[in-house]
């Protein structure tokens, strides 16, 4: 077995012991939980909407491991597998900062339904502000692939064009996380604050991509080798 295919077992296996943890938990805790589980907040923190116990018990576990699941599969059957190998790393690692995000809420959302003063949606938020963050520090790395970071139709054409879109893409997502954070502070309009930003840097990179692409990215010699020096 090779050290990079040991490592990526490794790291999935953590993965999936966030996924066994929050089974674990909503096990233990099944006997105390009401039979209409609080799931949904609005952005003042109100509940709007409930799940069966059952379905609210094992929804994230369940969806969570799914997604392991899907992550798994994904490089192997990327056409551009070498390319996902190249920055394996920093995909494992997303797979397991990712899951972790889906268990720590799914663990408010247990507690909340115990009884505890959990504020779900600021811990949503925040949560969102680190993940996108990290998204942030993963996009210079990954290489063109047909499953994974920018994919337009303009970034798969050309490699130029993909290094210089995930270049900005990593800064509008540290910023749309650190606007993120300063939501905190606007209370009940906190989760425009997430949202917003992460839906303006979708349509500004898809833009970019274009607008580079139409022009012959290839002006950007110069911006290519500064998206690959960030790298």
């Amino acid at each position: 077995m090779t050290g990079p295919r040991l490592s990526t077992r490794l790291r999935f296996g953590v993965a999936a012991l966030l996924v066994a943890v929050a089974g674990a938990a909503s096990l233990a805790v099944a006997p105390n939980l009401p039979e209409q589980m609080v799931t949904r907040w609005n952005g003042a923190g109100e509940p709007t909407g409930t799940l069966s116990r059952t379905v609210g018990m094992w929804l994230v576990p369940g969806l969570a491991a799914g997604l392991i699941g899907l992550f798994a599969l994904l490089p192997r059957i990327d056409p551009l597998r070498e390319n996902v190998a190249a920055f394996r790393v920093h995909y494992d690692r997303f797979v397991v900062v990712f899951t972790a995000f889906l268990v720590a809420v799914h663990l408010a959302v247990l507690a909340v339904n115990l009884g505890y003063a959990v504020d779900v949606t600021t811990l949503a938020v925040a949560g969102g502000a680190a993940l996108f963050y990290y998204v942030g520090t993963v996009l210079p790395h990954v290489e063109p692939n047909w499953f994974l970071g920018i994919r337009t139709p303009w970034t798969l054409s050309d490699d130029a064009v993909w290094d210089r879109t995930h270049a900005l893409g990593a800064r509008l997502f540290k910023l749309s996380a650190a606007v993120a954070v300063v939501g905190l502070l606007f209370g009940r309009y906190a989760v425009y604050f997430l949202v917003g930003p992460v839906l303006a840097t979708a349509a500004v990179t898809v833009v970019y991509s274009y607008v580079l692409y139409a022009r012959g990215a290839n002006g950007g010699d110069e911006g290519d080798a500064a998206a690959r020096t960030a790298k």
